[in-house]
Order: C-alpha cells, then sequence, then structure tokens
C-alpha cells in the first residue's frame, strides 16, 4: 500500500465551495437549507410499498447513512435519490430540484456507486474513466487529467493500463469510487460500498471516503454494517419495513437506545439438546434493565458489565463464554426491531 494521498485537486476546488461545514440541518428545515430534502417520500411497486413515507433531510458537506436490513427500502430511497426510480407520493428535492422535472440536471452534479459492479471489463482501469468523463462532455485531454488525478488517489495508479477483471474486489470498488468523481460531483451516493470486501479492502475504501469527507463532499450511502455505519456517517437513519425507525449520529442512538455497557455470554447446549432461553433469561432477571436472547448468545444490557458478571456468577450460572463490551449501533437495532441487521 502507497503513501495516503490527498483528494484530486479538481475535486478540492469543487468541494471547498460549500464552506464550513457543521452536521445537520435546521429543526424546520426547507428544501433551500438541505441538499436532499424529503418529506412523505413513499415507493410503491404495484400494492407493494418499498419506501413508506419517509422524511430526513442531508445538509451540504454531510456524511448521512441509512442502515438496515436487506429489503428496509434503503436501496430504493436511493435511486429515487439518483432519479432513476420516480418517486410514487410525497416531496423529494435534489439540489433543490425536482427530479420529476430536473434529472438531467440533477445527475449531471452527482456520482453513483452501485451496489452491483458495472466496470467495463472490455476497457482498461485508466480507459474505464475516459470513457465514463465523456457521458458529461468532458474533453479527452480534462478526462485524461482528472482520470490520472483520481488513480492516483484512489492508489489505482500503477494499474492504469491493466484489465478490470484481474482486479480484487477492493481495487474494483476503488475504481468504481474513482468513477463516480470523474464529473466532480456536489453529491456522493454509494449504496453497499463495501459488501463483499475483507476486512483490509474495506478499511481502504474507507480511508479513501473519509478523505472526501473531510474535504467537504456530501456523502450519502447504504449500509447493513454497524462499523461502517459509525466510521463514516455524522448522522443516519435506521430504516426497518419500508420506514424510518430512528434518527441521529451514531452516539446519539447508542445513548437513546441503549446501555453503556453490554454483557455477552455464551453457554453451552449439547447437540440435541432444547432451546431453554426462558428459562435463562429467568436467572438473570433483576440483574440488568434488559436481556436480549440471540442463537448464540445471552445480551445483558447493563450500565456495568464486570459487576453484572459476577452477579450472575454468584447465582450459580456458568457460561463458556464472558464478553463486555460498550453498547453499538447493532444494540440499537435489536432494540428498536428485535432482529439483527444483517440478513
Amino acid at each position: 500500500m502507497g503513501p495516503p494521498s490527498e483528494p484530486p485537486a479538481a475535486l478540492v476546488r469543487c468541494t471547498r465551495a460549500h464552506g464550513q461545514y457543521h452536521p445537520g440541518v435546521p429543526a424546520n428545515a426547507t428544501p433551500l437549507d438541505s441538499l436532499i430534502y424529503a418529506r412523505g417520500l413513499t415507493k410503491r411497486f404495484g400494492s407493494f410499498t418499498a419506501v413508506d413515507g419517509v422524511d430526513f433531510d442531508v445538509a451540504p458537506g454531510e456524511a448521512f447513512g441509512f442502515l438496515g436490513p436487506n429489503g428496509a427500502g434503503k436501496t430504493s430511497t436511493m435511486r429515487m435519490i439518483g432519479t432513476v426510480s420516480p418517486v410514487s407520493a410525497g416531496t423529494l428535492t435534489v439540489f433543490g430540484l425536482e427530479p420529476a422535472h430536473d434529472g438531467a440536471r440533477i445527475r449531471s452534479r452527482l456520482g453513483v456507486v452501485p451496489q452491483a459492479d458495472t466496470l467495463d471489463r472490455d476497457l482498461s482501469v485508466l480507459e474505464n474513466l475516459l470513457i465514463y468523463g465523456r457521458y458529461f462532455d468532458l474533453s479527452w485531454g480534462e478526462a485524461r487529467r482528472r482520470a490520472v488525478e483520481l488513480l492516483e488517489f484512489v492508489q489505482l495508479t500503477e494499474r492504469s493500463n491493466d484489465q478490470v477483471e484481474p482486479l480484487s474486489g477492493g481495487m474494483k470498488r476503488r475504481l468504481v469510487i474513482a468513477r463516480a468523481l470523474i464529473n466532480e460531483p456536489s453529491l456522493l451516493l454509494l449504496d453497499e460500498p463495501t459488501t463483499g470486501l475483507d476486512p483490509q479492502a474495506r478499511h481502504l475504501v474507507w480511508d479513501r471516503l473519509y478523505r472526501l469527507k473531510q474535504r467537504g463532499v456530501t456523502l450519502c450511502l447504504t449500509t447493513h454494517y454497524m462499523d461502517e455505519a459509525e466510521q463514516l456517517c455524522d448522522r443516519l437513519v435506521v430504516m426497518d419495513k419500508a420506514r424510518i425507525v430512528a434518527e441521529g449520529s451514531p452516539r446519539q442512538l447508542i445513548e437513546r437506545y441503549v446501555t453503556r455497557e453490554v454483557l455477552e455470554l455464551r453457554f453451552r447446549r449439547d447437540e440435541g439438546e432444547t432451546d431453554d432461553s426462558a428459562h435463562l433469561v429467568g436467572q438473570l432477571e433483576g440483574l440488568a434493565e434488559r436481556f436480549e436472547q440471540l442463537p448464540d448468545r445471552t445480551l445483558v444490557y447493563t450500565s456495568d458489565g464486570e459487576a453484572t458478571a459476577a452477579a450472575a456468577f454468584e447465582r450459580g450460572l456458568r457460561p463458556t463464554g464472558v464478553l463486555v463490551r460498550r453498547g453499538s449501533l447493532e444494540d440499537v437495532f435489536l432494540r428498536l426491531t428485535g432482529r439483527s441487521l444483517v440478513e
């Protein structure tokens, strides 16, 4: 891995125009206050409602996330923001423009990183950027200049003339991000940007996105990875069953919905033994504010995990594994929906 590189100069010039950014939008936001403004936003496919009357705002320079399980409505929301799927009901403006009437103007200012890999396998790494730049009416010279800068930014300069197919999954993802930046967008939409990547590749993608965020690029992303949301998002909404069930910064959501610490207890269950989770929770009753029984472990929500673990031992419980950790976004989601994020 080469030394960290800064975002391309042209991109920096573009994003600095936003000025100083302070997370969030006014409580009574209007379309003029927000880069993205949604009220009662709804998406239907026949009798099926994929997005059910959601309200949210995204401020210039903000990193905003949609967190939730598959099927929650995240991608449908992003497709409406990207003007590739019409709004069924409600209000949506992007850059103060309405997608139904100003789709082309909105798309010219967007960068899009789709969930699926859409790179052209018949072209080289550099050619993928050059051809994409031409879609935005860039001259060949300007497209090449920007492409060279962007390949340096995503650390793919040495692979410029290589074909796409042999690239690793992480390299392909970084190339898709570089391609999305070729038109110097005001808003970058990322749908599950690191799904399927190994931990090292995920962290490198996070680093590139964090550097864009530092320069004032507005990020709007979907994810079902809790650590990704905590790493990247200034603010997020939790979606479940087509609706928004919570909104705030990662820290605000954790403080609002879960305890400071979580005690994880694992108990051995021999093959053929029936599940006795209700009896187990009964033995823990009174030791903590709340319990969550998962297939492989029991979560005990408490302000002092070590003291609670000691109290459980005093009651004769002998878990095979004990872990005390901080409350997380996964705990928030379990509290709100009763199921884990990844499905």
